[in-house]
This record gives C-alpha cells, sequence and structure tokens, in this order.
C-alpha cells in the first residue's frame, strides 16, 4: 500500500479491516495465540493503541492519530515481513485470562494443560486446598508454574528449566505475580539437579516435536527455541526419561500430567505397555495425558 492511501485507514475499524487482509494476503501461520487472522488483527491493534484487548465494540469507528495508525501498521508490517509470533513483537501473551511476559528465549505459551489447572485438574485432584507440593518440569516462562500456583493456593511450587535464560524470564514472570515466597526456580537437566522431594501434582510441557516436523515448522515456530522444542526423532526422547524418573518423585497418591501435542502415534509406539488417561480440553484432544503414580510403577 501506498503511502498515501494508508492515510485512508481513518478508524479501528479501518485498521483492523486492513491487517486482517494483510496477514491473510502474505498466509502468515497463526497459534500463538490466535487460530484466525482476524483476532490476530484485532489484538495488533489494541495492543498498539493501548487499549483494553477485552473492549473493541465501543471504538470501532474511534479515530485515529497519525502517530498511532504509524504504530499500528508498523506492527502490521514487522508480523507480516519478519514473521514473528505477535507474542515477541508485543512482549506479552495471554493464557487463561492472565498476562505473561516473554521473549524469544521462550516459546510463546499456548499449553492446554492451562485449561485443566483453571479446573484445579478436577476429577483427579479430590481437594486443590490439600496439594502441598507442585512441580512444573520444562517451565520455559513459568506459566504453568504459575497457574499451578493459583489452582492450588495452599502448595509449594517448584519450576524446572535447563535454560537459564529461560529462567530469567521465568523469574520476571514470578515477580510480576508475586509468589516469590511459594514459588521456586532450578536449573536442571529434567530431574538431574532437582533436590530430593515428593509431588502431589506434576506438570509438565516438555519438548515432543519429532524431527521430521521440525523440518517442515512454519517461519514463525522457528524464532522459538529449537531446545525448547525438539524433543528427537520420535519426539519421546525427553519423555522416556521424564516417565522413568517421575514416580520418585510423585507421592503415593500424585499424579502427573504431561502434553505431548500430536505426538500420540509416536507415543503409543514408544510405550505400548502403558495405558494412561487421555484428557481432552476445549482447545485439544489428543494431546495431553495422565499417570498415578501406581500405573508408572506397575
Amino acid at each position: 500500500m501506498q503511502p498515501s492511501a494508508r492515510l485512508e485507514l481513518l478508524t479501528l475499524r479501518d485498521l483492523i479491516r486492513y491487517g486482517v487482509s494483510r496477514l491473510n494476503a502474505a498466509g502468515v501461520a497463526l497459534g500463538h495465540g490466535s487460530d484466525n487472522a482476524w483476532d490476530e488483527a484485532v489484538y495488533l491493534v489494541l495492543h498498539a493503541l493501548h487499549l483494553p484487548l477485552d473492549t473493541l465494540e465501543p471504538f470501532l469507528d474511534a479515530r485515529v492519530l497519525d502517530k498511532e495508525r504509524a504504530r499500528v501498521l508498523d506492527l502490521i508490517d514487522r508480523r507480516v515481513t519478519e514473521r514473528l509470533p505477535a507474542a515477541y513483537l508485543t512482549n506479552e501473551a495471554w493464557l487463561r485470562g492472565h498476562r505473561f511476559y516473554v521473549d524469544q528465549r521462550v516459546i510463546v505459551p499456548r499449553s492446554p494443560i492451562a485449561e485443566l489447572l483453571d479446573q484445579g485438574l478436577a476429577p483427579w485432584v479430590a481437594d486443590p486446598a490439600e496439594v502441598g507440593r507442585v512441580l512444573d518440569m520444562c517451565t520455559g516462562s513459568g506459566c504453568l508454574a504459575i497457574l499451578g500456583a493459583l489452582a492450588f493456593p495452599h502448595a509449594q511450587v517448584d519450576a524446572v528449566d535447563v535454560s537459564s535464560d529461560a529462567l530469567e524470564v521465568a523469574r520476571r514472570n514470578v515477580e510480576d505475580y508475586g509468589l516469590e515466597d511459594r514459588l521456586a526456580l532450578h536449573q536442571s537437566n529434567l530431574f538431574e539437579s532437582l533436590p530430593a522431594q515428593r509431588y502431589d501434582v506434576i506438570i509438565c510441557n516438555p519438548p515432543y516435536v519429532n524431527s521430521g516436523s521440525m523440518e517442515v515448522l512454519p517461519e514463525e515456530y522457528r524464532h522459538e527455541p529449537q531446545l525448547a522444542l525438539a524433543g528427537g526423532a520420535d519426539g519421546m526422547d525427553l519423555v522416556r526419561r521424564i516417565l522413568e524418573a517421575a514416580p520418585r518423585y510423585l507421592s503415593e497418591n500424585g499424579v502427573l500430567v504431561l502434553e505431548i501435542g500430536h505426538e500420540r502415534p509416536f507415543f503409543e509406539a514408544a510405550f505400548p505397555e502403558l495405558s494412561p488417561m487421555w484428557l481432552d480440553t476445549e482447545q485439544a484432544s489428543d494431546q495431553i495425558l495422565l499417570f498415578t503414580r501406581e500405573q508408572l510403577t506397575t
């Protein structure tokens, strides 16, 4: 679009329409918070104009200032030309109504485990108030650890990641939520450097993308840390280690909630002897499984 034509974009409605058209024409890959061009464009416009993200209607026909228009268009231009996920452009990601700081040191929060934490892992956890210790393995930005702390209000939470860069991001989020007294961060290669402890709940969103899928990831996903995505030839390299070690860290009635994305066929091929419970959410089916300690020790 010529610079003079851009001046004809006068209102939020104009800018959103333009954003949808631009995103669709460019064929951007979605999935980092939005699954359609409309939601992505609305988010970028509202964020750029410092407007509430959940209040669009009253502002649709409001006219924008020249500087505001430039700010919106710059954000849309970068989304298209740099193929950066929106969360990296705005340094924020929203998960179940909670805001988290993010940058390219961590993957963009999007785990469907968050929906299960909204419900306190019911019915598999009878009473969230009775949960004493929670572990979030492969914590990244710390989002699931924080949601776990909110879901289980009396629990001490440990969050583990091998990446010191990721833990710096997680530390910022823990401080933003004022959870320093209840949520401890640990740098460890899975369980290797974690103090001996028994957990009532272990949640884990590990790297699980198989090597074939890694080779064809859209450009947006290639901006995320490969360390947080790649799970080896069948995606199960870390999952094997997690399932082997988890029973030693689960309390007698503890549960492990594990995300494996779209890798169910690889999981079943790797672990034919296991019969986990598959947990569905509004967003995901056949992507999350749950084990009791007993299931992993028999």
